[in-house]
């Protein structure tokens, strides 16, 4: 019925109504914190352009995860920093790098914790591309057998998901077989499958130290403009056997989480990405926005759009609040 009978501002007069009709609703158990794992020992090396956020050696990671899981924060993701860098970055693969020691850390002092780790090779490569190189452009198939020998050294060394965000065609079903193959038919993926070619990984790049050395990322990574196609690309993951889709970065592209989720039904995480990160940490710095209530709208849009996981830097501090 309309005003006078109809009033909704009945139910918005105090915090304990508010919370009572609330539709959606984040938790820790929606939060995934991601981090950058370098070589050395007691390294922590910040990164300018993502205050609050730094680079760690093998024994500090595993106190940040025990710091995360104590916050209630039920998983982290891993990025490698190698030693040293070559064209197929094959210390991605090397059963003693960073991620896979800091993986084993881990498991050993926070036993409780989910470890995800990310498999692609721009952090791995001396040209900063995600896979080999052929004349001036990625080699998609080649490539798909250096994703799998990572993949399978990431779990070798005990990851629970391993994460392909390279955007090369074929690769879950790739690192899914090779999974299968050698007895890890229980290990889930969760795969980037709408990963866009966009403007927001900026300060990403300078804390995994994995800006392209030539050209950029588009012949790989998606056209922002395309939603159809980007559909096309998770209905092929699942079909490939991902366990977990993924839209990346979030807040750009809120309308293709909410089709994602309604259209297939499947578990889906959204990465509110490093620039999304950087926009709102440099404005609470500078008194721009009030930083608390801008962090918990963001989360929160992101999962009222239908995100199940929000991969975010936010997640220790947010875990807390919540």
């Amino acid at each position: 019925m309309a005003f006078p009978t109809t009033r909704l501002r009945r139910l918005r007069r105090n915090d304990t109504l508010r919370r009572m009709i609330r539709e959606t609703r984040l938790s820790p158990d929606n939060l995934i914190h991601p981090l950058f794992v370098c070589p050395g020992r007691g390294v922590v090396n910040p990164v300018p352009s993502m205050p609050g956020v730094a680079q760690l050696s093998v024994d500090r990671v595993a106190v940040e995860a025990r710091a995360i899981h104590a916050a209630g924060v039920p998983a982290i993701i891993l990025f490698g920093i190698p030693e040293r860098k070559d064209a197929l970055g094959s210390e991605a693969w090397n059963d003693n790098g960073e991620v896979q020691r800091a993986i084993r850390e881990i498991k050993e002092k926070v036993p409780g914790l989910v470890v995800i780790t990310d498999v692609c090779m721009c952090e791995y490569t001396d040209h900063g591309h995600c896979g080999a190189i052929r004349g001036t452009d990625v080699d998609n198939d080649a490539t798909l057998e250096l994703l799998s020998r990572a993949a399978l050294s990431h779990v070798r060394a005990g990851a629970d998901i391993v994460a392909p965000s390279d955007m090369m065609d074929g690769r879950v079903g790739a690192i899914r077989s090779a999974l299968d193959r050698d007895g890890f038919s229980e290990i889930a993926i969760m795969a980037y499958s709408a990963k866009f070619a966009s403007a927001f990984y900026g300060p990403f790049r300078e804390a995994a130290e994995s800006a392209p050395q030539f050209g950029d990322r588009r012949s790989y990574q998606m056209d922002p403009p395309n939603g159809e196609e980007a559909l096309r690309e998770v209905a092929l993951d699942l079909e490939e056997g991902a366990d977990i889709v993924m839209v990346k970065p979030a807040l750009p592209y809120l309308d293709l989480i909410w089709r994602v989720k309604n259209q297939f039904r499947v578990p889906v995480a959204a990465y509110n990405v490093s620039g999304e990160y950087a926009m709102i940490r440099a404005a609470g710095i500078n008194g721009w926005l009030d930083e608390e209530r801008t962090i918990m709208e963001v989360l929160t849009s992101i999962r009222r759009a239908g995100a199940d996981l929000i991969l975010t830097y936010f997640a220790k501090e947010v875990a807390r609040r919540l």
